[in-house]
C-alpha cells in the first residue's frame, strides 16, 4: 500500500475541522429528551447526557447559559433544549452545547408552534401579496365551528343585528382534539367544492393552548392557503394566535369581531381601516421573523469564530479530569476498605475464642442430643409398662369382678364352678367386687 505523501492529519487535526464542518452546517437544533447522568461541578458548568428510548448525546451547559434556567435539572427529566451541535476535541465526541433549556410540556408545544411558524413564514404561507381581499358586497357566510359552541351563537347574534340579510351556511367540524384539524380542513374543501358562499369564518371560542391546537396544523395550514373562497380566522380571545391567523387572508381577534368584519353597517370603514392595519401587522410580523432568521444565522457564524468555545472545550476537559481524579480515589479508598474487612474477618476466624465458642455450641448441642435421647427412652419405657398392665388388667380376675360377676370358692379354698361339687349344708364362700360373703348350702336345684 501507497502511503501518501501530503494531507496526512493528526488526531487533533480531525477533530478540530469535524468539529467545523459540524457547527457550521447544523446551527441550531432543539431536542426533547430524558435527562441521565447529570452533574454539576464546581465550575458551575453543567454536563448531562440526553436520551429517548434507542439513542442518547452527551451535552454540556456552561455557566453562562445555565444561570438563565428557572429549574434544577434531575435525573430522568423531560426536557426540551436548545443547542448547537460541536465535538469535544480530546475525547472526539460529538455533544450538543445547550444553550436554553425548558420543561417537557407547554414548552415544547411553544417551541413547536414556533417552529412550525418559521418554516411555514420561509415556504411563504404568510406573504402579504398573497393575501386576497374580501368580497364588498358579502350575501352569503360560511362558518366553520361547532355548531353546538359559544362561538357560533356569538356569530349569528352579531350578523341578526348588523345585516340580517345575510345568508349563513355552517359547516360542522370539531375544534378541538386529535383530528380536529382533518375534519376542518375536510369542513374547507367540501365548502370550495359546493362554492355557495362568498367568504369562509374560521372560528371558535377561546382556550389553553392544547385547546386551540388542531389550528396550528400544517395540514390546515396548507389547507387555508390553497382555498379559492377567502378565509377570515377568528378563534379564541383576543391574546389567542395561531397558526390559522397568519396564513388567512383575515384575522380578526374573537368569533364576534369576525362577524362584524363580514357585515357592514355605519361602522365600515373602520372595519376596513382595521383590515388594513392587521394586514400591515402581519407584513411586520412576517418581516420580523425574517430578520429573527437571518439574526440566528449571524449569531450562529459568531458564536462559532468565538474565542470562548476554546475555553469551554478546556474547561470541559478539566472538569472531566476532575471527576475521573475524584471517581478514581473513590474507587482506591473503597478497595483499601474492603480489604481491611477481609483482613479482619480471617483474623477473627483463626481466633481461639472463635474455636472456644464453635466447640462451645458444640457441647452444648451434643448435651442437648443427651437429654433428648434420655427422655426418649424414659418415655418408650414407660409406654411399654402401661402397656403390658392393660394387658394382665384384661386377664386378672379383679377385671372380672369389676363387670358384676363373682367367684364362689368351698372351704378349701377351691373354686366351684358346678353345683355337682357342692352338698346341704356345705358352707361357701362368694368374693364380689366389694368384699366377701360366707353362705350355707340349703338347697341344690340341678346336678347335672
Amino acid at each position: 500500500m501507497q502511503v501518501p505523501k501530503n494531507n496526512i492529519y493528526t488526531v487533533s487535526r480531525l477533530n478540530g475541522e469535524v468539529r467545523q464542518i459540524l457547527e457550521g452546517q447544523l446551527g441550531k437544533v432543539w431536542l426533547n429528551g430524558e435527562i441521565s447522568n447529570f452533574s454539576a461541578p464546581s465550575s458551575g458548568h453543567w454536563y448531562l447526557t440526553l436520551k429517548d428510548h434507542y439513542s442518547q448525546i452527551r451535552c454540556a451547559m456552561f455557566k453562562g447559559r445555565n444561570q438563565s434556567v428557572s429549574f434544577k435539572p434531575v435525573n430522568g427529566q423531560q426536557v426540551l433544549v436548545k443547542g448547537a451541535i460541536s465535538v469535544y476535541e480530546p475525547r472526539g465526541d460529538y455533544q450538543l452545547l445547550i444553550e436554553s433549556m425548558l420543561p417537557a410540556g407547554d414548552g415544547l408545544l411553544a417551541q413547536q408552534f414556533e417552529a412550525l411558524k418559521m418554516k411555514l413564514a420561509a415556504q411563504g404561507l404568510f406573504a402579504a401579496d398573497t393575501k386576497r381581499l374580501l368580497p364588498k358586497n358579502i350575501q352569503r357566510i360560511g362558518v366553520i365551528t361547532s355548531p353546538t359552541g359559544a362561538a357560533i351563537r356569538d356569530v349569528l347574534h352579531v350578523l341578526a343585528r348588523r345585516d340580517p340579510s345575510i345568508e349563513v351556511i355552517i359547516y360542522p367540524t370539531q375544534v378541538q382534539g386529535e383530528s380536529a384539524d382533518i375534519n376542518i380542513c375536510q369542513a374547507i374543501n367540501i365548502a370550495n367544492q359546493r362554492l355557495e358562499v362568498d367568504v369562509l369564518l374560521l372560528t371558535r371560542g377561546g382556550g389553553s393552548l392544547e385547546d386551540l391546537w388542531c389550528f396550528n396544523s400544517e395540514a390546515l395550514a396548507h389547507t387555508i392557503y390553497n382555498s379559492a373562497l377567502p378565509v377570515v380566522s377568528a378563534v379564541g380571545h383576543e391574546v389567542d394566535t395561531t397558526i390559522s391567523d397568519y396564513v388567512a387572508d383575515v384575522r380578526a381577534p374573537t368569533p364576534s369581531a369576525g362577524a362584524e368584519l363580514l357585515s357592514q353597517d355605519s361602522d365600515n370603514k373602520s372595519q376596513r381601516l382595521a383590515t388594513v392595519l392587521s394586514r400591515l401587522k402581519q407584513s411586520a410580523s412576517h418581516y420580523q421573523l425574517k430578520q429573527e432568521r437571518r439574526l440566528s444565522v449571524l449569531e450562529h457564524r459568531l458564536q462559532r469564530l468565538d474565542p470562548k468555545r476554546t475555553l469551554q472545550q478546556f474547561e470541559q476537559r478539566f472538569d472531566e479530569m476532575q471527576l475521573r481524579l475524584e471517581a478514581a480515589l473513590s474507587n482506591k479508598l473503597h478497595g483499601l476498605s474492603r480489604r481491611q474487612q477481609q483482613l479482619a474477618s480471617r483474623l477473627e476466624q483463626q481466633s481461639p475464642k472463635h474455636k472456644l465458642a464453635l466447640e462451645t455450641n458444640r457441647l452444648s448441642y451434643l448435651a442437648t442430643r443427651l437429654q433428648d435421647a434420655i427422655q426418649d427412652t424414659l418415655n418408650q419405657s414407660e409406654q411399654r409398662i402401661k402397656y403390658a398392665a392393660h394387658q394382665l388388667e384384661t386377664v386378672s380376675p379383679l377385671a372380672t369382678l369389676s363387670r358384676g360377676y363373682s367367684i364362689t370358692t368351698d372351704a378349701n379354698n377351691q373354686v366351684i364352678d358346678n353345683a355337682a361339687q357342692l352338698s346341704v349344708g356345705d358352707r361357701i364362700n362368694t368374693r364380689l367386687r366389694h368384699g366377701r360373703v360366707q353362705s350355707t348350702v340349703t338347697h341344690i336345684t340341678d346336678k347335672s
